[in-house]
């Protein structure tokens, strides 16, 4: 554990009038000065090597055990801050341990025990409104807006069905999203809930607003049905197409024109494949040409393969769900560089994946319908008053 030693004295702080039997020593007058001593968990350390310099085995031990019913300290986790406070005769009056952001373990003496407490605080939940224009890509359209990747990543996710973010934005697109910024000691720590968000392509505008009913729960759109659907729009993140499904394509490595039955998915080494919909593995590992392949089953008689991997994530006969990382992009097999072969057939036919009519969503329950419209417009509201919105704590916010 690596130790960044800070003396500051400290008046009238918890201070007992007795100290335990194992400490061995007088009391402490109310004014005595007390040192802090602070530091970090460094890595392959535990509490006894990171006090050993300020404490005996046996005190030690009588902190673990001390604090064991609140928390165990065996469990310490690099890069976490703790403090012991000292007297000026050099023995231990508190502890403590900062567990996450959230919680902090204390334990003070009190008379002739160590009593143990865990200090917990939670976040603020501030509703924002975020808007912008898109100039180059959604990621700079929300760092120009002084927000954080994750934003761009969770506005994507909400449309991914509906929007192939590889290829569909343009110059010119906007976007608006109210969301709700989980706040500590006045920073932003992360994003929660996106309450509303509206995407301007083009003539067409996408609206989405988020509902958790009994029955129901996700994102949709203003009459109720559900921006999820059966498959996404593209297994991929946040890359380019290199080639397009085509009957006729000159091959690049083999140098004969042949079809083309795939999307191909440019993008570098490692980037994760997902499961562009719920189904299950029939076959995971070498297929030719496609070099390390993953083919999944679906319902209604899909299948989506995915090729030129470099690794594989998922084992023959194992169920995945949509979203789930499955593999990462690779050049294996015949491919000239690194990207993504992705295919897509309808009871044993090559379909194109951008063409294919899927399967519609169900709408939100009859029973549902009134608290949707009630909950579409409270969040509607929010996302309409713009970036100026003031920052009331919501209720029911959730970390």
């Amino acid at each position: 554990m690596k130790a960044l030693t800070a003396f500051l004295t400290l008046a009238l702080l918890l201070l007992p009038t007795r100290v335990p039997r194992w400490l061995d020593t007088a009391p402490l007058r109310p004014a005595e000065s007390l040192s802090v001593l602070r530091g970090t968990v460094g890595r392959n350390e535990s509490l006894a090597s990171a006090l050993t310099d300020h404490l005996t085995a046996a005190g030690v031990h009588r902190l673990a055990e001390a604090a064991r019913p609140v928390y165990d300290l065996a469990r310490l986790s690099v890069g976490r801050p703790f403090a012991v406070a000292l007297d000026a005769n050099g023995l231990m009056r508190s502890f403590t341990y900062e567990v996450d952001e959230l919680r902090t373990l204390r334990v003070v003496q009190r008379g002739d025990t160590l009593d143990a407490e865990m200090l917990t605080r939670a976040y603020e939940t501030r509703p924002a409104v975020i808007e912008a224009e898109i100039e180059s890509s959604l990621f700079a359209a929300v760092g120009e807006a002084g927000e954080r990747d994750q934003l761009a990543l969770d506005l994507a996710s909400i449309f991914a069905w509906d929007v192939d973010f590889n290829t569909e934005i343009r110059r010119g697109d906007a976007f608006g999203v109210a969301v709700e910024k989980q706040v500590l000691d006045g920073e932003l720590v992360r994003y929660g809930r996106i309450l509303a968000a509206r995407l301007r392509r083009g003539e067409r505008t996408l609206e989405a607003v988020r509902y958790e009913g009994e029955s129901a729960s996700g994102y949709y759109d203003l009459d109720g049905t559900p921006l999820r659907k059966a498959f996404l729009r593209s297994p991929l993140r946040f890359t380019r197409i290199s080639s397009r499904f085509t009957r006729s394509r000159l091959h690049p490595v083999l140098s004969v024109r042949r079809p083309h039955l795939a999307i191909d998915y440019a993008a570098p080494p490692g980037t994760p494949v997902v499961a562009s919909a719920d189904g299950v593995c029939t076959l995971a590992g070498w297929w030719g040409g496609l070099g390390r392949a993953i083919r999944l089953r679906h319902a209604n008689g899909y299948e989506t393969i995915y090729g030129h991997l470099s690794r594989l994530h998922v084992r023959r006969g194992e169920r995945v769900v949509q979203g789930r990382r499955i593999g990462a992009v690779g050049s294996s097999g015949l491919a000239t560089g690194p990207h993504l072969d992705y295919r897509m057939r309808q009871n044993g036919r090559y379909v194109d994946p951008f063409k294919v009519q899927l399967p519609p969503a169900e709408p939100i329950p009859d029973a549902e319908r009134a608290a949707f419209v009630a909950e579409r417009d409270r969040h509607l509201a929010l996302l309409e008053s713009g970036p100026a919105a003031p920052a009331t704590r919501l209720a029911s916010a959730r970390p």
